[in-house]
């Protein structure tokens, strides 16, 4: 794509947005039913914009898979809650007058003798068709949600549900080899001969895996509410200040110390702590052992938590490829500008006014930097006391995909420090120490560069004057255009002083007789 639009206006690297675009339109509001072994879940995603917006989540821990190994059939009380479950979510649907549903059953249907009995009357009771998908299927799909969120993503995905566990290779925006197995908490309950058996099982599967799918995987991506909620708990032991799952990170050696801390504390306490629910927490301690296992056979060098799932790969499957190779970040920010800000399309050209402070900038940071300029101002509607603590806490808590807690502290501090100059007292302070002192400081100049590009002019500053920066001589030039010698008043100049400042360095202001 070369960034160019009907128009030929030039959008840059990133293209022109893409969600007013009538393939992109058609999927505002669109509602997936997920029934798996241990949950039933609906959620309507607003996904017009690339980057999933929740319109509704709702979530009922029924445990279908529960006793399956025993009797072969769904458990009863789970049967008859999941339909309840069902029936209401297909009233909530036609309340917000959406698409058909998209249904799908996973390993607990699947396995069950009496599963497609439960299929027949959730089709009499609701008109809904549930589809039931195989393992191999199902991986897919959970490989899918991963690249919803990270496009680039390259490694293994690792998704636990109750009664199955699946892995998928992903690598160049693809899912490639696929594998199933009955490693879900709920299941492997049902294994007889104690804790040694259980864990020469969980041993014998999980070796199985590795001959399948190979162990040169950099990185695994976790898939799953008990991943999610061992995540919380590694959250909790370490004193983490950032409690956003999406995208966090875990080093082997941490995650060893958690599992290990897992055997020994009060999982209870620990449990109203964190607010996991009693039937999540009461897999942590199988599903612990089972990556405790794949941690010691395939040796990833990293692990990532993925919120986004099979869900989110359903929502992948309606997209159009275009859509689907778009930046996630990007585009979720650019909607949120359309939407939130006082003047609509400034991003974009305040991001040019400020390219020649960033001129040898990595894509990875002109990304996040794009970013910024793009949501500087959707909270504008906020006190005015307050406006840089909700652009901090919108950028560190929003569910946007493509961006790692690292950029997320950061792209929340450049919007702080674009509606005030210090941070020194802030509530927020002991998530800055996520990023290192010398992105912090990245951060204030990007914010305080923002700040004075905003107020330099309402309109298209690079229409008005040109920032040139010298950063051997440490000198900072702002050319001012015949037409803009006006709006260089004395709040302007303070803010182009405080972001020399930033930058250590002397700023030089510079006349041309040039009319733009």
């Amino acid at each position: 794509m070369d960034g160019r639009g009907d128009t030929g206006d030039d959008w840059g690297p990133f293209g022109r947005p893409l969600f007013d675009d009538p393939s992109a339109r058609a999927l505002s509001r669109v509602g997936v039913v997920d029934v798996g072994s241990n949950s039933v879940r609906l959620v309507v995603f607003d996904g017009a914009a690339r980057s999933p917006a929740y319109f509704f989540n709702e979530k009922i821990l029924c445990g279908l898979g529960r006793g399956l190994s025993e009797t072969g059939r769904l458990h009863p009380e789970g049967r008859a809650r999941a339909l309840s479950a069902i029936k209401r979510f297909q009233r909530l649907a036609e309340g917000m007058d959406l698409a058909p549903l998209s249904a799908v059953a996973t390993a607990a249907v699947r396995d069950a003798d009496d599963g497609p009995e439960f299929r027949q009357e959730v089709l009499k009771e609701t008109g809904l068709e549930l589809y039931v998908i195989d393992g191999e299927e199902e991986a897919r799909l959970s490989a899918q949600g991963v690249l919803l969120g990270w496009p680039e993503a390259q490694g293994l995905m690792c998704d636990i549900g109750g009664s199955s566990l699946e892995l998928a290779h992903i690598s160049d925006g693809e899912v490639g080899k696929r594998v199933t197995s009955t490693l879900g908490p709920l299941k492997l309950a049902a294994v007889p001969g104690g804790k040694k058996e259980l864990k020469a099982e969980i041993a014998r599967v999980v070796d199985q895996l590795a001959d399948q799918m190979g162990t040169d995987h950099k990185r695994l991506f976790l898939v799953g509410g008990s991943w999610r909620a061992i995540a919380r708990l590694d959250m909790e032991r370490r004193g983490y200040p950032l409690t956003v799952l999406h995208e966090y990170r875990m080093s082997p050696k941490s995650l060893s110390k958690t599992l290990k801390w897992i055997e020994e504390v009060d999982l209870d306490d620990i449990r109203q702590r964190t607010g996991t629910s009693a039937a999540r927490m009461a897999l942590v301690p199988i599903a612990a052992q089972v990556l405790k296992r794949l941690m010691r056979v395939f040796r990833p060098k990293e692990i990532a938590v993925s919120s986004y799932g099979i869900r989110e790969g359903l929502l992948y499957e309606q997209m159009p490829d275009r859509l689907r190779k778009r930046d996630p970040l990007i585009e979720a920010c650019y909607h949120a500008e359309k939407k939130d800000a006082r003047n609509p399309g400034f991003g974009k050209a305040l991001f040019r006014f400020l390219t020649p402070l960033y001129k040898s900038m990595k894509h990875e940071d002109q990304r996040i930097i794009r970013a910024a300029c793009l949501l500087h101002d959707v909270s504008w509607r906020a006190h005015p006391d307050y406006r840089h603590e909700v652009c901090f806490d919108n950028a560190t808590r929003a569910n946007l995909g493509g961006l790692t807690h690292e950029q997320r502290v950061f792209l929340g501090l450049a919007l702080l420090h674009r509606y005030k100059n210090s941070r020194d007292g802030s509530r927020f302070e002991p998530l800055f120490d996520i990023v290192p002192d010398k992105m912090q400081a990245r951060a204030e100049v990007l914010g305080k560069a923002m700040r004075f590009g905003a107020m330099f002019s309402v309109v298209d500053p690079t229409k008005m004057g040109e920032l040139r920066w010298f950063p051997k001589k440490r000198e900072l030039v702002l050319v001012l255009k015949k037409e803009a010698e006006g709006l260089f008043g004395e709040v302007a100049e303070a803010r182009f002083q405080t972001l020399a400042e930033a930058l250590d360095a002397t700023p030089i202001v510079k006349k041309t007789r040039k009319a733009s």
